[in-house]
């Protein structure tokens, strides 16, 4: 039967508003709704691009939202821009400075402020397929709906595709080159790269491996390999253990309680029993890292032999599948709820502890969405990718340093265990690293770049160029939103300039991301350092440490009579907040002095008292505020701290003028 022309181009009308919809045209692609995704989108946004987000899951924030709150940080110093605004905003809401201490529902909340303040459009449930690439730039990537419903977009074109994903899928489709696992030391020239067996998060000697003790014939307990110890150093594929961030309430109206989850298996935990009759311990303090966070809630976090991470289990995680992949993240889920029921069930388990445990229950008022489980696995690493260039060790410790900076980092180089063996007779971990005393350095443009051959138009400020044991110390979910900020102004540039993202000229981003520190024309706040020499005198007797400082070090006096004077430069007249960064030293004096002066002249006194400075968290100090003043443009205010008077320690770190 032949079909009549109306309705032929009636069909055909249709058929082109569907293809239509279903393909979307952005100037900027964000995949992935991650904290780093999140600021990448808000950032392009205010730089006028258009944007779409898009989130496999329903939730925004990553890990973020997703349970850490007892955020890494290192030094404050490092975290700039939308990310510092971000801790701010959650300040704001407990009713202080900063916060980096919070529920993930808070984080959730203040992320969703963003998106509705640079009215972002965020596709949900939606996840990549493909990639087409033509002329070295990627065209088009195509999508499937998460959740096998009906894809809202089958494809989004844009000019310039930025990857905020944990995994790198996007990256990955797109044939940018990317690594798995861990580097051999001799690669890059490192140390604690590759196999380590070291002493943290270790089972102590004597702890049997053997479903029957003393007896190899019956078997390895539960999530031992039977894999041979390779050397230290040497390189594999095997990934970091991942977990979840634990949140539960001890308060009554506000609790789950805590069941045997789905093939609930105790075997599982068997080591952990053996491990509690050798140490016999007062606390969870060997099994949980039991952070407490506002409202009697907690981020509970991986420590010691036996306990969260669930070691092993991950390595075909980072390429798997989707469907693998949720399998994956189930398992992880499954053993974790599993683990607090053998906590607060098992005979086996100390009474005291049982009866602690049964105080706690998942959190009512968190992730409704999910049954109070966080949909977010902490995927500590999967892809890395091998871009224009890779840091590594020498740049955490400063032996080379990037002129191309973009964010920094500070925290520790720091990996969780990848396997568990048998090591002369007994139970052993190995994988874990956490070496400190770093000094806040950069990180490279060029590192969440791809090579040119391999991609001209994608960013990767998350799973970015980095060996193993660098990317333990850049992965910390304040710095990626930083890199995410760095990475849409990046991508903004690109493309009113028409360039690849390699041709971006670097100085002027970084002149961008100082001038305008929250992608807007607000005035910046003006941050005077101690290590600014330019900016800040010093008299008396005063000594640098390392220790507790903002940035590189904190000025220390203990014997009274000095000073140490901060100028700020003032580009723009106006009402400023004051605040002094203080270091959580012992013996601090009971009060310290301080001289405030808006034109060079005349003096206003302040102090503030060694009670008052009160530091939580991971986090070296916390900002002291010492009242408004009036700065005018070119003028010569300053701020003095002195060690007139004092009792104690005085220390002169760094002072904040935040435009009000």
């Amino acid at each position: 039967m032949m079909m009549r022309p109306m309705l032929l181009a009636c069909l055909l009308l249709l058929s082109a508003a569907t293809m239509a919809q279903a393909v979307r045209q952005v100037d900027i692609c964000v995949y992935g709704g991650s904290s780093a995704g999140v600021i990448a989108a808000y950032t392009a946004k205010k730089m006028n691009k258009s944007v779409l987000v898009i989130e496999p899951g329903r939730r925004l924030g990553g890990l973020t939202s997703g349970g850490l709150g007892y955020t890494d940080i290192g030094n404050k110093y490092a975290i700039s821009g939308i990310s510092r605004d971000f801790y701010r905003r959650v300040g704001k809401h407990y009713g202080k400075f900063e916060q980096w201490i919070f529920e993930p529902g808070v984080a959730e909340r203040t992320f969703h402020q963003y998106i509705r303040e640079g009215r972002v459009e965020v596709l949900y449930q939606h996840r990549i397929t493909a990639a087409k690439k033509e002329n070295g730039r990627v065209t088009e990537i195509q999508l499937e709906h998460s959740a096998g419903g009906a894809a809202q977009h089958t494809a989004v074109r844009a000019k310039i595709f930025i990857d905020c994903s944990y995994e790198g899928d996007l990256m990955a489709r797109a044939g940018i080159s990317y690594t798995v696992g861990r580097e051999a030391n001799a690669q890059y020239g490192e140390t604690y790269n590759g196999v380590q067996l070291r002493d943290k998060h270790q089972f102590p000697d004597g702890i049997d491996p053997y479903k029957t003790p003393g007896k190899p014939e019956s078997g390895l307990v539960w999530g031992i390999s039977p894999a041979p110890l390779e050397p230290q150093g040497a390189g594999d594929k095997k990934v970091q253990a991942y977990n979840f961030r634990i949140c539960l309430s001890n308060q009554p109206d506000n609790m789950v309680p805590i069941t045997k989850p789905e093939g609930y298996d105790p075997a599982r935990y068997e080591l952990l029993a053996r491990l509690m009759e050798k140490l016999k311990p007062d606390n969870f303090k060997g099994i949980l890292k039991f952070d407490r966070m506002p409202n009697n809630k907690t981020d509970i976090n991986n420590n010691g032999p036996i306990s969260t991470d669930m070691i092993g289990m991950n390595y075909d995680y980072p390429e798997a599948d989707y469907a693998t992949r949720e399998k994956i993240t189930r398992e992880h889920e499954l053993y974790n709820k599993g683990l607090l029921y053998f906590i607060g069930h098992d005979p086996r388990m100390p009474e005291h502890l049982r009866t602690e445990m049964l105080k706690w229950g998942y959190a009512k008022d968190e992730y409704p969405e999910s049954g109070h489980w966080s949909p977010q696995m902490y995927v500590r690493e999967a892809r890395r990718m091998v871009g224009a260039y890779v840091m590594t060790q020498a740049n955490c410790e400063r032996r080379e340093v990037v002129e191309d900076g973009v964010g920094m980092a500070a925290y520790n180089m720091d990996s969780h265990n990848c396997q568990r063996v048998v090591v002369n007779g007994m139970v052993k971990n190995e994988g874990d690293v956490q070496i400190g005393g770093l000094s806040p350095y950069p990180i490279a443009y060029r590192s969440i770049i791809p090579k040119a051959e391999d991609c001209k138009n994608v960013l990767v400020p998350v799973c970015l160029s980095a060996t193993h044991i660098a990317y333990g110390s850049i992965r910390m979910e304040p710095v990626f939103m930083v890199l995410g900020q760095s990475a849409a102004t990046a991508a903004a540039m690109a493309i009113d300039n028409n360039q690849s993202v390699q041709e971006v000229n670097v100085a002027a981003l970084q002149q961008q991301l100082r001038q305008q520190p929250l992608a807007t024309n607000a005035t910046a706040e003006i941050l005077v350092d101690n290590d600014d020499e330019a900016q800040v005198a010093v008299k008396g007797s005063w000594k640098k440490e390392a220790r507790g400082a903002y940035g590189p070090s904190v000025y220390v006096s203990d014997n009274g009579g000095g000073s140490v004077r901060f100028t700020p430069t003032v580009v723009k007249t106006g009402s400023y907040r004051v605040y002094t960064y203080v270091p959580k030293h012992a013996g601090l004096s009971a009060t310290t002095r301080v001289r405030l002066s808006e034109n060079g002249q005349s003096v206003k006194a302040a102090s503030y008292t060694a009670a008052s400075v009160r530091v939580e968290g991971q986090t070296s100090g916390e900002w002291v505020d010492l009242g408004v003043m009036k700065l005018t443009k070119g003028g010569k205010a300053f701020v003095e701290i002195t060690s007139e008077g004092a009792d104690g320690l005085v220390v002169a770190d760094a002072v904040l003028f935040m435009p009000q």
